[in-house]
């Protein structure tokens, strides 16, 4: 379950109960501050913590802007996404490089919180922003603590200063100077020194940590803690910060803990920003800390932003109109599917980027049950095709997909089955592409797809409109707008006359899909 999970849970299910209400009455307002506090505290939220909240969203849920407000819930909801915001930092704060390099970064944290490969993950970000980082094994305490640095280095492609061996070898104040001047001699512009994780608070080990930061003088001192330590937090983070202190923190296995508490009592208590959240147990798996982000996802209400900015770094904007033109032009071949797959897999966790969704926890038996292999096997069949099959599967007889199944470790059943739903996929794909809008069974037009049928359905709805003296719209501006166009003789705005989609431009007399062709690529996209 993912971070956060019991927690944005217990908030929608309060919020739920609000949108029935036309009004709210200041026992509706006391019940569900109640059941918000429950929720924080479950969540191992620190008690001041909670009851701060809950104070502030209190009195502004009794103000004015609630009790004039059309939808009283809403309004509520706001309020608390607000106050998330606020526990959680307000604004993102970015890392500060010096104006001379190198810039230093030191980690510190408890052992166990992920610090050396949160190191590398920290690198490799750093190393894509065109940064030329340096990883400094500080670590001589824990046994192969040297040798886990030097190869997640090596994963992550980035340089690791490591002249000593570790395990409890070492002087490691003499390694962090030695490794600012090795890395000023060879222009390294980041230094990302990683420190001896505590057991507990030790005074021993506190005072070594803050030896080398006196030696080095950081930039940054970043406090690593894993997200699931809850209650102990607060004290955790309270003793490091008097014994070492730290300008940041980095929350770390954020993607393993239902509740979370730990992201939303560090910032508020110590008053240092969350810079990074550690998401999973790849190196990619990192990611700037935005505390709007992290409140939407907390209240269910999606985190679309990060989602583009994921994409965008897997898909340029020539690949995508590229793509979009072989579906409009009906050259979309399985060799096309296949890169788009791997350049998703390039993007994370297909479920982590699902969960991102507005209203995905609604769909969190689906999440949970979400096979990510599928994507494997579906590589597997497409790579034991020809190329020839590849470009015109209508040449997949009895006998090649026999052949497709022994070479991939499948069925023929799979790969009838890809090749039936990406044909069914690619026409209703086309269809889109030229401008026509997909209708799901049992449901309208898809929103925000197309432009209403194309620009040609768009100009005839004007016309009938415009012949038939038009509609009055219950809107004063809009209906004064639609007045002041047919007087002028012009057609009427209209909300249909939108471009289509991809940005490809309308096609006249679009084919809609069948619902048949609309199940399959729900089942497709489903799987």
């Amino acid at each position: 379950m993912a971070t956060f999970g019991t927690l944005s849970d217990r908030l929608t299910s309060v919020f739920t109960g609000l949108r029935a209400k036309g009004r709210l009455s200041p026992a509706d307002v006391d019940g569900t501050v109640r059941e918000i506090r429950r929720a924080l505290l479950d969540a191992d939220v620190a008690l001041p913590v909670v009851k701060d909240f809950t104070a502030a969203v209190r009195e502004r849920a009794l103000g004015d802007e609630v009790s004039k407000a059309l939808n009283p819930a809403q309004q509520v909801v706001q309020i608390v996404n607000d106050e998330l915001v606020t526990i959680l930092g307000g604004q993102q704060r970015r890392l500060q490089f010096a104006k001379k390099p190198p810039t230093i970064i030191m980690l510190a944290g408890l052992q166990g919180a992920g610090k050396t490969t949160l190191a590398g993950k920290l690198a490799k970000h750093l190393k894509a922003d065109a940064h030329t980082p340096l990883l400094v094994a500080c670590d001589l305490q824990r046994p192969n603590a040297v040798t886990q640095l030097q190869v997640v280095g090596e994963q992550a492609g980035v340089a690791v200063f490591a002249p000593e061996p570790g395990n409890g070898v070492g002087d490691p104040v003499r390694v962090a100077k030695d490794a600012i001047k090795h890395a000023t001699d060879k222009l390294y512009d980041v230094v990302i020194v990683d420190t001896a994780g505590r057991l507990g608070v030790e005074a021993e080990l506190m005072k070594q940590a803050a030896d080398i930061r006196k030696a080095i003088d950081p930039d940054e001192v970043l406090f690593v803690i894993d997200a699931m330590i809850g209650q102990d937090a607060v004290t955790t983070a309270t003793a490091f910060q008097e014994g070492v202190d730290f300008t940041g923190v980095v929350l770390s296995k954020l993607d393993g803990d239902a509740r979370g508490g730990a992201a939303l009592s560090v910032a508020s208590i110590t008053g240092r920003p969350i810079m990074f959240a550690s998401t999973g147990e790849g190196l990619d798996d990192f990611e700037p800390f935005h505390p709007d982000r992290m409140a939407s996802r907390i209240l269910d209400l999606g985190d679309i932003l990060t989602l583009i900015e994921q994409a965008q770094k897997s898909f340029t904007e020539e690949e995508a109109r590229a793509t979009a033109e072989k579906f409009a032009s009906d050259t979309f071949s399985l060799d096309d599917f296949l890169s788009q797959m791997q350049q998703l897999k390039n993007m994370g966790s297909i479920k982590g980027m699902l969960g991102m969704l507005p209203g995905a926890r609604g769909m969190r038996e689906q999440l949970d049950n979400f096979d990510e292999s599928e994507i494997t096997r579906t590589e597997a069949i497409i790579q034991s095709m020809t190329k020839a099959e590849r470009r015109t599967p209508k040449l997949l007889n009895g006998s090649r997909r026999l052949r497709i199944a022994k070479g991939s470790g499948t069925t023929v059943t799979e790969v009838n089955a890809l090749v039936n739903r990406f044909e069914q996929a690619a026409k209703v794909m086309k269809t889109v592409a030229k401008g026509g809008v997909p209708q799901l069974p049992g449901m309208g037009p898809m929103p925000g797809v197309g432009g209403g049928g194309g620009a040609a359905s768009a100009r005839k709805a004007a016309a009938k409109k415009k012949g038939k003296g038009g509609s009055r719209s219950g809107n004063p501006a809009k209906r004064a707008a639609e007045e002041a166009a047919r007087a002028s003789g012009a057609a009427a705005p209209s909300a249909a006359t939108g471009g289509a989609g991809f940005g490809l431009g309308g096609s006249k007399g679009a084919a809609q899909p069948t619902e048949e062709e609309l199940a399959a690529l729900q089942k497709f996209l489903g799987r």
